[in-house]
């Protein structure tokens, strides 16, 4: 029983510290400290920025399984209403929305494509 109960507790933590891996890749903090000459120096991300022409707040985002891309509601991560440029430095094309769960008809923004102005803010997105 302690022996069952020794791996329990093990793959508890372990779930739990991917977790949180998995979070902190999702969630990777745009800092001041990010160099490079580009708004979004990450590769494969799409960043998404608080005011038009990719400036203020970043927020950057891209799915653990690239494979299978994920849908990210913007809201849960503090970021409804301020969506007002993007940068997609995947090669695959990522999707904005209307609403927080990725349904319904997708604003594209392809491949190594930037967007100066969204003409609307989207409250979730599709990303690879």
């Amino acid at each position: 029983m302690r022996n069952q109960r020794l791996v329990n507790g093990v793959g508890r933590s372990t779930l739990a510290a991917a977790g949180l891996m998995a979070i902190a890749a999702l969630l990777h903090p745009a800092g001041a400290s990010a160099e490079g000459s580009s708004p979004c120096p990450w590769a494969n991300t799409l960043c998404l920025f608080e005011g038009e022409n990719f400036t203020g707040a970043v927020f950057n985002v891209r799915a653990l399984n690239p494979s299978t891309g994920t849908c990210v509601n913007l809201p849960e991560h503090g970021w409804e209403g301020r969506a007002h440029s993007a940068i997609n430095t995947n090669s695959d094309v990522a999707s904005m929305f209307l609403n927080e769960d990725c349904i319904g008809g997708p604003a594209p923004i392809h491949g190594h494509e930037s967007l100066s102005s969204l003409g609307f803010t989207p409250k979730s997105v599709w990303v690879y």
